[in-house]
């Protein structure tokens, strides 16, 4: 009897499990996870159909492949990545694809490959890790993601990932566009940054009337000229706050333009949350909440920080490795930010645009 009872209790647990394992390929949901590397960029994004695209592995070593692996297979509960973006060559960003490579299977990674005055060569160890496949990104590319399924209504919620911009090139303007006039004519130029970010690729992500800009660590400069003379990016939900907060990047010309609701920053404790772009973001009426992976504590005493309840990892030392996510409904019209590890939730509509 007692033989029994343990078969069906080991069976009931076996489809809990099961359950649970496959929900976040069936609940219809689009879901972001912003991982904590530290300063480094790790940003996960999970279709309704199951489907995952990782843009950046972080920094060199085992500690971000493993944080990164820990969200994949632990929360969201998949064995494989599809999709790797590298948006530029920078170690805080291509550094861990390597060691990633070797402990899950890596579809196609999308990337700028080796093009002509490139500044800055990840080397031979990231040109040759494994995976399926491997191809250059260029403007106006999208990723080939499967749609959702129809509703008893035989209503889709569509979804799409562009590339709008990389290696300083960007998509034409829609015929018809117009020109961003009131907002240009406050455009001022910064020093030129000769390093890779200004070649890095900026990208939109869209899911029915759910829209979320991650530009890597695009340069101020480069920036404006996805918005000058004509917004090439058009409103958004969430913007990932460029380049960690700094502010050689984060033109106020792409905040006042696309006019998120909400902004994620992935910063580390004395690495970005510059005190132009904490301004910026302040001043920008359309801003509800901005979250932060780390607390900013530099060591110059330029402070400014968000309110703790909005920020994943709070302390200076012994990191927790909290992450972020963003879950969007499956009808795209609304969405919940949650750090889980501080019982933070909160609920924002999308904006029509």
């Amino acid at each position: 009897m007692k033989t029994v009872f343990s078969v069906m209790l080991l069976s009931i647990l076996v489809v809990f499990n099961t359950q649970r394992a496959q929900a976040g390929a069936n609940d219809g949901r689009l879901d972001i996870y912003w991982v904590d590397v530290e300063g480094g960029a790790a940003t996960l994004i999970v279709t309704p159909q199951g489907e995952s695209i990782l843009i950046d592995t972080g920094n060199p070593g085992i500690r971000d492949p493993q944080r990164i692996f820990n969200v994949v297979t632990r929360e969201a509960r998949l064995t494989k990545i599809d999709h790797l973006i590298t948006t530029h060559y920078h170690r805080d960003h291509y550094g861990g694809a390597s060691q990633l490579s070797k402990m899950i299977s890596l579809g196609t990674v999308w990337d700028n490959g080796k093009f002509e005055g490139m500044p800055d060569d990840p080397g031979e160890d990231y040109f040759t890790f494994k995976a399926e496949a491997r191809r250059v990104i260029n403007p106006g590319a999208e990723l080939p993601l499967k749609q959702t399924a129809k509703d008893a209504r035989n209503r889709q919620t569509p979804l799409s990932f562009t590339c709008l911009g990389t290696r300083k090139k960007f998509i034409p303007a829609s015929r018809g566009a117009k020109v961003n006039k009131a907002i240009c004519q406050d455009s001022r130029a910064k020093d030129r940054d000769g390093s890779d970010n200004a070649n890095s690729v900026a990208m939109l992500l869209e899911f029915g009337e759910f829209r979320f800009y991650d530009g890597g660590d695009i340069t101020w400069n480069q920036e404006a000229k996805l918005i000058c003379p004509i917004n090439l990016i058009g409103r958004v939900d969430v913007y990932q706050v460029t380049h960690h907060g700094l502010d050689s990047s984060n033109n106020p010309l792409v905040l006042r333009s696309v006019l998120p609701t909400v902004t994620v920053m992935n910063n580390g404790v004395t690495k970005g949350c510059a005190p132009e772009v904490f301004a910026t973001l302040t001043s920008i009426p359309s801003i509800k909440a901005m979250y932060q992976v780390h607390k900013n504590m530099r060591p110059d005493g330029q402070v400014n920080n968000a309110p703790d309840e909005f920020i994943a990892n709070r302390k200076a030392d012994a990191c927790e490795a909290n992450f972020i996510k963003l879950s969007v409904a499956p009808n795209g019209k609304s969405y919940e930010v949650m750090i889980l590890a501080n019982e933070h939730r909160a609920t924002y509509s999308t904006v029509k645009k």
